[in-house]
């Protein structure tokens, strides 16, 4: 084996040209491949980086952000968001849970600064999480302490804890940052430690990973009034927890039904007309925890799936190179096969030798191929996570992990033994009679047709890659250019958070006006307008609905709906079309009756298509009904950054310069922190260039303290809205470029073989009158047939692939005939260029030469 491998090596050697094809081809493929599977590790298969994961369990089986008001969740009454008591209720009652944590589902937007710096704060992500948090996954500190469960306690000093990523990149991993006093959101805090290197918590999302963790009865000095702490049906909390050696899964299940549903007895007089019926279906499950909570694997599961299937064929279509590039190898040099026969060598020695060969341009391929998809894999997260937020941080690294080493290693050993064993014992089947007595002539058609069957099976894979391509390619065209019911070029979004200023509710409308005049007087905007949130930004608030005159919903009736508080202007400012009626305006005060907005599903829904105009709504309960007076109807416009298959749901939109008084003192919390508003919207036709750092000083002429995160073009965040399937339709079309080139090399090499093989078979026909146009036909229609057949069977298999992923497809069918021939037609040219080249060369043989040679 040690002699096959040098001499191996030495035949590589003396042709570089073979050598460096094979070596290109397969380091692309296997590198793609492994970029994916890169991806497909850490999101997909990878476990949390703590103390015994397998020990972990999570409470509830759905990923849900961020907030879920009530007694009940979801259509089917599973739970997995937990409030706070229900947490302590679950600890308290559970043994069998060693320890058991809770965590902020979502994350709470900070502002910090060291005590004592003038600077502005800076902007990070903070999540609460309980006291034993660290202890349940078994984290030690890199720097001080860690939470425990004293930090946790209502009263306790206000302490936090820095990631290592932060206290590394922003503070020069700077011991004494341990210790030290700062400002979170205006308040003193005490930063008690810095986790270690590589932890990012218990849960892997896209983004807004935490940069602090917070004790979650920090909750009271954060939000003050409207602390979640308070209500026990405020569901925000994700519940993990590490089971204790022999518990039984199934029978821990059953017990967390009883505690939760024995906690839901006990306030029942709390809930709803509608929760009352339903409280007793509600559910739960417990999945395994070691993942944590991953909310990426569930965003991306199908996309990576589609990807690496994308990415096999590619390597399928290198395999099936390198199995012609050996075939064309070993059929060439069958003469020094035929003597090897003739001295004695056995066929088992002639695939051992061709194997070693095989095995070791693989390997080679393979090592190259960890190099690409290195590089690969830094193109997809900025794709995937970092082209439209910059500065998002997601715990991915491109660098291989042993695993990633390990498919790579595996994967170019099965491919150079899958793809050369086949060519290694056709050319050992050599007969040293037949090769001694002509060695050059044509080789049997079972060989020839050994390579046509390679090049057939890799125009089928290149058409299916093709086409899955241009069926997501067009599915993502026709996502960013649908109809979004209101105007992106020319507006901008500058996003901020003013309850990080401590501002009161009452204090925020004059704040607006102030903001409000101060960016007008940038040259060239036109009209500013301040919202609870502007569309598809990410955010969304969302009540029930209680028509005035009408009988409380049934238990299973869809009665809600999403609202957004705005100033007057804001439909001007968005581009959004008035159907019926008028806008709030500036006549619409404190000193009015309430009003609002609806728009079209709204009426669909609610009022079954009559004029809603002056009709009366409320928000949860019957006795509210009355609370608002619908003036005006507005085309529907997409606000949710999910869902773009489903309608558009039911909005309302209210004017901040009104309050509402409710005799509950939790709606009348409520509707107070709505007066934040956290997207400012400017319409500056033409894009003044350096708006952001025009916004950023005027408003830091109104008000320094303001946090501003970012501005940013409205185009662009809906192009960000899109970034998993721009990522998805970018990398298959790449992979449906690199099929294309690969099936157009293989059937260049098939065909150049085959016109040196038949060279005297051609000069025979021309000798006997044949015109070089005819033999560019000859050899251009062979091609074609091989083609042809590939065609014929990788159409039903791209109708095939479309139905797979007809989930990732929008706006298009996935039979799409204008897909399907697209991607036949650049099949068809490759393929002709392909061809070209070797029928002019069978053209310009010389039939006496031929002759002579023969």
């Amino acid at each position: 084996m040690f002699n096959d491998l040098r001499d191996a090596m030495r035949q590589l050697r003396k042709a570089p040209g073979f050598t460096a094809t094979a070596v290109i081809t397969l380091a692309l493929g296997i590198g793609a491949t492994t970029a994916i599977f890169t991806l497909v590790d850490q999101v997909m298969l990878k476990s949390l980086p703590v103390t015994k994961p397998e020990e972990l369990w999570r409470v509830g089986d759905k990923i849900r952000c961020c907030n879920w008001g009530g007694y009940n969740q979801g259509d089917d009454g599973d739970f997995s968001l937990f409030s706070w008591e229900a947490y302590k209720n679950f600890r308290q009652n559970t043994p069998e849970f060693s320890d058991l944590a809770a965590l902020q589902a979502g994350n709470a937007p900070l502002g910090v600064r060291r005590a004592g710096s003038q600077a502005s704060a800076d902007t990070y992500n903070g999540q609460e999480v309980s006291g034993n948090f660290f202890r349940t996954l078994g984290i030690q500190p890199w720097v001080g302490r860690l939470l425990t469960d004293a930090d946790d306690q209502r009263g306790a000093p206000s302490v936090a804890v820095m990631s290592y990523r932060v206290w590394q990149q922003k503070f020069g991993s700077d011991p004494s940052v341990a210790g030290s006093n700062f400002q979170i959101n205006g308040h003193a805090f005490t930063v008690i430690g810095v986790t270690p290197p590589g932890f990012y918590g218990a849960k892997l999302d896209g983004g807004g990973m935490p940069d602090f963790w917070l004790p979650i009865t920090a909750e009271d000095t954060l939000a003050g009034d409207v602390s979640r702490l308070k209500r026990a049906q405020e569901n925000y909390l994700d519940i993990l927890g590490r089971v204790r050696p022999g518990v039984n899964p199934a029978a821990l299940e059953t017990k967390l039904r009883g505690v939760f549903h024995d906690w839901l007895a006990s306030h029942v007089g709390d809930m709803e007309p509608g929760e009352k019926q339903l409280w007793q279906q509600q559910t739960l499950h417990i999945i395994p925890g070691g993942a944590g909570v991953a909310s990426m694997r569930e965003n991306y599961e199908d996309g990576l799936r589609i990807l690496l299937i994308a990415a096999a064929c590619v390597l399928l279509v290198a395999c099936g190179n390198l199995a012609n590039l050996m075939l064309a190898r070993g059929l060439k040099e069958r003469a020094q096969i035929s003597i090897r026969v003739a001295l004695g060598a056995s066929r088992l020695r002639l695939v051992r030798k061709a194997l070693v060969e095989s095995v070791l341009l693989a390997l080679i391929g393979g090592v190259f191929g960890v190099a690409v998809a290195y590089g690969g894999t830094r193109f997809i997260l900025y794709l995937a996570f970092e082209m439209g937020s910059p500065n998002n941080h997601v715990p991915i690294s491109p660098s291989p992990s042993l695993p990633v080493l390990l498919f790579a290693l595996g994967i170019s050993v099965l491919t150079g033994i899958l793809f050369g064993t086949a060519p290694a014992w056709m050319t050992s089947h050599a007969d040293p009679v037949e090769a001694l007595r002509g060695a050059n002539r044509s080789v049997g058609g079972g060989r020839t047709w050994a390579q046509k069957s390679l090049v057939i099976a890799q125009a089928a894979m290149s058409l299916v890659l093709l086409s899955a391509a241009a069926l997501l390619a067009q599915s993502l065209r026709n996502l960013e250019h649908q109809s979004f019911g209101f105007q992106t070029e020319g507006r901008y979004v500058a996003s901020i958070n003013p309850t990080l200023s401590n501002y009161k509710p009452e204090q925020m409308e004059q704040l607006y006006r102030r903001i409000d005049d101060s960016i007008r007087q940038i040259p060239g905007v036109r009209m500013v307008s301040p919202a609870l949130y502007g569309p598809m930004t990410g955010d969304s608030w969302n009540e029930g609905i209680r028509i005035q005159g009408k009988p409380e919903p049934g238990p299973k009736e869809d009665d809600s709906a999403g609202w957004v508080r705005a100033m007057p202007g804001f439909f001007d400012t968005i581009g959004a079309t008035m159907v019926l009626g008028r806008p709030f305006t500036e006549d619409d005060t404190a000193a009015t009756r309430p009003v609002a907005v609806v728009n079209e599903a709204f009426v669909k829904r609610f009022f079954k298509d009559q004029n809603p105009i002056g009709h009366h709504f409320g928000m949860d309960r019957l006795k509210y009904a009355s609370t608002f007076e619908i003036i005006g109807v507005v085309k529907d416009m997409r606000y949710m950054t999910w869902g773009y298959k489903d309608p558009i749901g039911p909005m309302f939109f209210v004017p901040e310069t009104q309050t509402v008084k409710y005799d509950d003192p939790v709606f009348t919390l409520g509707d107070s922190w709505s007066h934040f508003l956290y997207s400012i919207i400017i319409w500056a036709p033409g894009n003044p260039p350096g708006m952001e750092e025009k916004v950023r000083h005027a408003l830091a002429s109104v008000d320094p303290s303001l946090v501003l995160y970012n501005v940013n073009p409205y185009t662009q965040i809906v192009s960000g809205d899109f970034q998993q399937q721009n990522m998805i339709a970018t990398l298959t079309s790449l992979f449906g470029i690199l099929g294309l080139i690969l099936a157009a090399v293989g059937l260049y090499g098939v065909m150049a073989y085959t016109v040196e093989q038949r060279t005297s078979e051609i000069g025979l026909r021309m000798a006997l009158g044949a015109d070089r146009a005819s033999v560019i036909r000859m050899v251009l229609r062979g091609s074609f047939l091989q083609i042809g057949i590939g065609l014929g069977i990788g159409i039903p298999l791209a109708i095939l692939a479309g139905k797979l992923m007809k989930d990732q497809l929008f706006g298009v069918s996935p039979w799409d005939p204008a897909m399907l021939a697209t991607a036949t037609i650049l099949l068809a040219l490759a393929a002709l260029v392909a061809s070209i080249v070797p029928a002019r060369r069978a053209a310009t043989v010389e039939p006496m030469v031929a002759l002579r040679n023969e």
